[in-house]
């Protein structure tokens, strides 16, 4: 539907019409004190060729990764999409479809979601995957939810490694159901395993750890689901997908959920989103698990279909007693995904991995080169690491701008002992070159 400013004559006929003398007539039921009794303080109308050329010199202010080299992670990566991606999700049947409640007109959207839950089991090893959720920290929220609706327990243990941002949202998705998260501290930029052993009781419900961390750092998952199932919990696992094409799937270390982002497959960064959460689970959680399901069928001519299945889970038919308040999915973002994956394959995706992991190393030796620059934490990593700098790390990415750099994520706005800790992340699309280039700007930068 176009939007279509109304007349002074086209309100006059709609007020006539309701039997109303003035549009102030409609909010007699405000108390005056609560109105505003003057016009917004707004400057006036524009023309389309105005206001588009107000908007161009808006957006002309930002700085994005096609004029910065992008070193910036933390959750959202500067990784390739391929151009078969964005014409696939820019086809009209996909980017205006609706929720497919109606499957006899939704098979092309119902089997993406099919395709998409299938490509998540097998990255993840499990059994089941929903339709996608909101991103990350929504999905990791719902798998702690979850995790105590299926052990009958109030008590969530969430690694200090896990992203801050999706342990906060975490926390706020808990906070007023009567159940608790406890964070695990870090020893050495890892889950704390004895700290963790302290903490396992008959209340906890699940263990939420990230692999790799929200560091970069790999963390020791031999032997943890035992212990974790040893206590009646589940371990829930929130797995970068491209770091899936060389490390282990976490049903193959024994989580019981696995959840992540798909923005690293196929979805541009998009200055902060939308993206799409995955989750999957092993089977015995399929009827607990939030969010939408798509499933596989025949008709009666024996013709193979998509439906939507398993609804009477979900909050629109079962009310507050759903297993959760969501029945949505990130659709379009979720097919970017698929697209991606199928392009890639196991084999593409594996060299996607290992291409970002081989620059990040070359990337962190040749940054402690320089003089005051050193690793913080002495741990494997893949894509991800945290430098210690001579100086507070917000004023280095700040001046690193002026070089052209999106140098990293300065960790001080997380914990006040981080402040000179920078978060560099190095994907596929970075260079020798890149990398050669920001070693002498970061050097220029720290002598300043």
């Amino acid at each position: 539907m176009r939007y279509l400013p109304l007349t002074d004559g086209d309100r006059r006929k709609m007020m006539d019409r309701i039997g109303i003398s003035s549009i102030d007539e409609l909010f007699q039921a405000i108390p005056p004190a609560a109105r505003l009794h003057r016009p917004l303080n707004l400057p006036g109308p524009l023309s389309e060729l105005e206001l588009t050329a107000h908007m161009r010199r808006l957006a002309a202010a930002n700085r994005h990764v096609d004029e910065l080299v992008s070193f910036l992670g933390g959750g959202a990566y500067d990784r390739f999409v391929p151009a078969v991606v964005r014409h696939v999700v820019a086809r009209s049947e996909f980017y205006t479809a609706y929720t497919p409640y109606q499957p006899e007109v939704s098979q092309g959207v119902l089997q993406v979601i099919y395709e998409f839950q299938t490509m998540i089991c097998r990255l993840t090893g499990m059994e089941a995957a929903n339709a996608s959720m909101y991103d990350a920290s929504t999905a990791l929220a719902e798998a702690a939810a979850m995790s105590c609706g299926a052990t009958g327990r109030s008590r969530v243990l969430v690694a200090g490694s896990v992203h801050p941002e999706y342990r906060r949202v975490t926390a706020t998705y808990l906070a007023h159901q009567d159940r608790e998260v406890v964070t695990v501290p870090l020893r050495d930029g890892r889950l704390d395993r004895e700290r963790l052993e302290a903490l396992l009781d008959e209340k906890v419900a699940a263990v939420l750890i990230q692999q790799p961390n929200f560091l970069g750092i790999l963390e020791e998952v031999d032997g943890l689901a035992d212990r974790v199932h040893q206590a009646g919990a589940l371990l829930v696992v929130a797995a970068d997908p491209v770091s899936l094409g060389i490390l282990k799937p976490p049903a193959a270390y024994g989580a019981d959920v696995a959840v992540g982002d798909v923005q690293p497959l196929g979805n541009a960064l998009s200055f902060g989103g939308p993206y799409a959460g995955y989750f999957a689970v092993r089977q015995t959680l399929l009827r607990r698990m939030p969010g939408r399901l798509a499933g596989m069928t025949t008709d009666r001519d024996g013709r193979r279909g998509f439906v939507l299945t398993l609804q009477a889970r979900e909050q629109h038919i079962r009310r507050e007693r759903a297993t959760s308040n969501i029945c949505t999915n990130n659709a379009l973002n979720a097919l970017a995904a698929t697209v991606y994956l199928a392009t890639a394959g196991p084999h593409g995706l594996a060299e996607v991995a290992t291409r970002s992991t081989q620059l990040a190393h070359v990337a962190q030796e040749r940054l402690c080169q320089i003089p005051g620059v050193r690793l913080a934490w002495e741990q494997p990593f893949l894509f991800e690491f945290a430098l210690e700098l001579p100086k507070p790390a917000h004023a280095v990415v700040r001046a690193l701008l002026d070089d052209g750099f999106l140098a990293g994520l300065p960790l001080g706005r997380f914990a006040p002992q981080w402040e000179r800790l920078l978060l560099v992340a190095v994907t596929e699309t970075r260079t020798l070159a890149e990398i050669e280039q920001l070693a002498h700007a970061l050097e220029r930068a720290l002598q300043a």
